[in-house]
């Protein structure tokens, strides 16, 4: 459904940045299940919601990296105790307090500063990444409760967004569980509807099983035969 939504997206908004329409559409899928409600959502968006939507989101995501870059340039200073450097006898810098750096310490430095980017970028995949299987792992669980009461549908949906799953294996087992107990709820249901059907009654039954309205039906009619009915008269 996700790529579904994304394809609708790309169409709508031509250039807009498609990481940002990607995370738009993973937060679209959350709330709908067919593809007539997911053409109805994004048909209710703008430009300028779009727009701010994504805006929004980079906003979150530039201030996480800000935030990781800070630390680490904190973390250097402190390991390495850098201080400004200063003009001293004849502008030459003043080195770090504990000595000149060699080859050795910058290459550290950069591997360190790579390392460290590299994690935040790894961080925020993962984040894009689990959003994505869980929309994907809600749409297949959404599809097995079709047919069931909006009530009982609710209540799966809620417990699932309060689960967590090891890997694939461990959902698919879920799954097949919930297919088990979705079959199982519907035919006590079935089997409730069958027993609470009432039997037709016309009037009360004699103790023949012939209903009294069925029995003055047939007493008349005899009479009739006879022409002792309404309207017949003795020959």
């Amino acid at each position: 459904m996700k790529e579904k939504i994304l394809a609708l997206l790309e169409k709508a908004f031509p250039g807009v940045r498609k990481d940002g329409l990607n995370q738009l559409a993973g937060a679209i899928s959350l709330q709908v299940t067919t593809e007539e409600e997911a053409t109805t959502a994004v048909g209710k968006l703008t430009t300028d919601s779009v727009n701010s939507f994504i805006t929004d989101w980079r906003k979150d995501a530039d201030a996480e990296i800000n935030k990781a870059n800070q630390t680490r340039e904190a973390n250097l200073r402190e390991k390495f105790d850098f201080v400004e450097k200063k003009p001293d006898n004849g502008g030459n810098p003043t080195p770090p307090a504990n000595g000149n750096l060699d080859a050795a310490a910058i290459q550290k430095l950069i591997t360190d500063a790579v390392t460290a980017a590299n994690t935040v970028l790894q961080t925020e995949l993962a984040s894009f990444k689990s959003t994505a299987v869980n929309a994907n792992r809600r749409e297949l669980l959404v599809k097995e409760l079709a047919d069931v009461p909006e009530a009982y549908k609710g209540k799966v949906l809620k417990d699932f967004d309060r689960m967590s799953f090891k890997d694939e294996d461990s959902f698919n087992a879920y799954l097949n569980e919930t297919k088990t107990d979705v079959a199982t709820f519907s035919q006590e249901l079935a089997n409730k509807g069958l027993g609470q059907q009432g039997k037709p009654i016309f009037g009360n039954p004699n103790p023949d099983g012939v209903s009294k309205g069925v029995e003055n039906y047939i007493t008349e009619k005899a009479k009739e035969a006879k022409g002792d009915g309404l309207g017949g008269k003795e020959v």
